[in-house]
């Protein structure tokens, strides 16, 4: 449960104070206190019909409120109810404060029920308990705050406290909270601009390929999950020849092996059709073609990611070979490819799009 779960989590209990403040004004405090109570039981009846389950937190304020407003309606005074708020909050102090300043961490053990693929690094965690520290005070203040008025404030005064008040701090707190992290994105993005200076920067995308953010070469290839869009040319002469390219021994990855004709990464802010032009020229001298879309694919490896972008063109132009990127390269007949399919001398990836290739444009099954 995160900070901002914590406050959507606290908010609804709060409305029930609104409507108490709202009928006390004009019905009296009596009928504020029945129609603040059936307003619990019905938010609790609420919850159950939406998540078919009862909501604990709900449960536990609805509780408060029936057993305070109750006990406020038989002793004909409504501080007990008006306490009820410093209650929840004095609960929320007692969590916070178990999980700051006890070896038992209660909030994040509870964030990874909830959320089961929650993942968080020692740098977050530090994150989130500086930022409990702070909820921890705000409630413990808010709660002394709620007290004070319930027992020598007017009922608006404990209304606004109890309940104006309280959105006000969060959203205070949560503001600073917002141009604090915007803050340090920004300088983490100005380090690592300066860091990686001299290297290629690609697109973060989904699997839908929408982009999500950016990273350097280096940290792409660091890792798997990073994922980034890749081009991927196929290149058929007349004849059905595809042609391949032997992958230089310097290579990262798959060093010396047969592969894509063309492939490459598109960089931060180019499109794939620019992308895609812009390898061709610069592996093969291509220029001018037409490619047709084959597929669109995810592909991992042990060092990075990949979101493959598959064309295929027909062409009579004589590839031009540039050795800075690639060892050598030659058209292959397709049967020799189905021989050393499963040798160690295709790449993987090349090994999938060919099946491909023979499904879409030779027809095989």
């Amino acid at each position: 449960m995160n900070r901002l779960q914590l406050f959507k989590t606290l908010a609804p209990g709060f409305l029930p104070l609104l409507v108490f403040i709202a009928a006390d004004a004009l019905w009296g405090t009596r009928i504020g206190l029945v129609v603040a109570v059936l307003f619990g039981i019905l938010e609790m009846a609420v919850s159950y019909i939406k998540k078919k389950k009862l909501d604990r937190f709900i449960l536990l304020d609805t509780g408060l409120i029936v057993l305070l407003g109750g006990v406020s309606l038989q002793l004909r005074t409504d501080v007990f109810f008006r306490l009820k708020p410093a209650l929840v909050e004095l609960v929320f102090c007692l969590i916070l404060g178990i999980s700051v300043y006890s070896p038992v961490n209660v909030l994040l053990a509870m964030s990874r029920r909830y959320l089961k693929t929650l993942t968080l690094n020692e740098e977050q965690v530090k994150s989130m308990m500086t930022g409990m520290k702070v909820l921890f005070f705000l409630f413990l203040g808010h709660a002394a705050l709620i007290i004070y008025a319930a027992l020598a404030m007017s009922a608006a005064a404990w209304g606004f406290i109890s309940g104006g008040l309280f959105y006000i701090l969060f959203a205070a707190y949560f503001l600073v909270e917002w141009l604090r992290n915007r803050r340090n994105a920004r300088r983490s993005a100005a380090a690592a601009a300066t860091q990686y200076a001299d290297e290629e920067w690609f697109d973060i995308v989904d699997v839908e390929g929408k982009v999500r953010g950016k990273a350097p070469r280096s940290v792409c290839h660091s890792r798997r999950g990073l994922l980034h869009p890749v081009v991927h040319l196929h290149v058929m002469n007349a004849e059905d020849r595809l042609f391949l390219q032997k992958r230089s021994a310097h290579k990262q990855i798959q060093p010396g092996k047969w592969d894509t004709a063309v492939g490459g990464h598109a960089l931060s802010g180019e499109s794939i059709e620019n992308a895609l032009k812009r390898e061709a020229e610069e592996e093969l001298g291509l220029s001018g073609f037409k490619a047709v879309a084959l597929a669109r694919y995810l592909w991992e490896s042990d060092v990075e990611s990949e979101l493959v972008y598959m064309f295929l063109t027909r062409t009579n132009q004589q590839p031009l070979i540039n050795h800075t990127e690639i060892s050598e390269g030659k058209f292959w007949k397709i049967s020799k490819i189905k021989e050393a399919r499963g040798q160690k001398v295709l790449t993987p990836n090349f090994e999938l799009e060919f099946d491909i290739l023979l499904k879409q444009v030779f027809k095989e099954k």
